[in-house]
């Protein structure tokens, strides 16, 4: 427990400064402080696995009837997908590969902007340097946090939270509203796995609080203290990645991850600019689609910055889903040639 008493006070101090979405950015850089420090931080996979179901829910309810009238414009933003990925992973592989003078496959799958455990496996299997490919997506990650974190919240001003700053207490919902959230997150996990979603844990229950909030079963906002905590939650646990790694012995790597994560989001910026266009999407809705972060992660800041979390959602999915299955053909293509 002694990340997320971290991840609390880190959370609280960030607040009281006046830092951009300090929940999540405050436990975020603190548990990465702790752990490069050697503190015990470890994170708990438990307290995962119940947090993740509540996020779903959480993003589910920032879905109504109206996402569908914008789903014509998804499709463009799907199509722009695969050419950013290849630009955003080239770039970044050069900068493993010549730069940090990693071995081909380290390089490629270090560079490939997928999921952490999907890229770390087949990594692995092609006989790259574990560790240093988990090290990479790690790093890209908080980057990634940190970097829009603080942009939407300095540079374009937005607020954490959706309702504009305003509390929502506990007792907003009723026995019935709880009752049905429960529900969602409870039945969403096996309901993720009957269907085979990837991030089941995460997409199931979101699924089903989307379909609740669309048909009016329920139609307020999560109380902000569950907000709160799926923010500290979540950004202790991308801090605690870096338990085990020192600082002296990692900074050479977590230096290279500076310039591949900033050629990552350079292109993510400008293959927005394009998706928003060619359609009626907000460029600071583009940018968070495109930006080269976790699936979770980079919906709860949708969520948490007022976003449109079906949009964000839906794009890392097909991202993701893209790298995996292509990836490994790709290098499998270039190894035999």
């Amino acid at each position: 427990m002694t990340s997320l008493a971290v991840g609390l006070a880190s959370g609280w101090l960030a607040y009281m400064v006046g830092m951009p979405l300090p929940w999540m950015l405050g436990a975020m850089l603190g548990n990465t402080v702790a752990a490069l420090a050697g503190a015990p931080v470890r994170a708990s996979m438990p307290l995962r696995n119940i947090f993740v179901p509540i996020i779903g829910v959480m993003l589910g309810s920032g879905v109504s009837a109206e996402t569908f009238d914008a789903l014509g414009d998804w499709s463009i933003s799907f199509l722009v997908l695969a050419p950013f990925l290849m630009t955003a992973a080239g770039g970044s592989y050069l900068i493993y590969r010549h730069l940090g003078r990693f071995d081909p496959v380290t390089a490629y799958f270090s560079a490939m902007p997928g999921g952490l455990n999907e890229m770390l496996l087949l990594g692995g299997e092609a006989g790259g340097e574990e560790r240093r490919i988990a090290l990479a997506h790690a790093s890209r990650v908080l980057l990634t946090v940190t970097f829009v974190g603080l942009f939407f919240g300095l540079v374009l001003g937005v607020q954490s939270g959706r309702s504009g700053g305003i509390w929502t207490p506990i007792g907003a919902p009723g026995v019935l509203d709880y009752l049905i959230l429960i529900g969602c997150a409870a039945l969403g996990v096996p309901f993720g796995r009957l269907l085979r979603l990837p991030a089941q844990r995460l997409l199931g229950p979101m699924i089903l609080s989307a379909a609740a909030h669309v048909v009016q079963l329920v139609d307020l906002p999560p109380p902000t203290v569950f907000v709160i905590a799926a923010q500290v939650v979540m950004g202790s646990l991308i801090g605690t990645r870096f338990l085990g790694a020192r600082l002296r012995e990692v900074g050479r790597d977590l230096f290279l991850s500076v310039f591949s994560t900033t050629i990552m989001l350079i292109t993510g910026v400008g293959f927005a600019w394009v998706v928003a266009s060619l359609t009626a999407t907000d460029l600071a809705q583009a940018f968070l689609a495109y930006s080269p972060g976790g699936l979770t992660e980079m919906s709860l800041l949708a969520f948490a910055l007022g976003g449109d979390i079906a949009y964000v959602s839906v794009t890392h999915i097909v991202r993701i889903a893209i790298v995996v299955f292509s990836a490994p053909l790709f290098f499998r293509w270039i190894n035999r040639r």
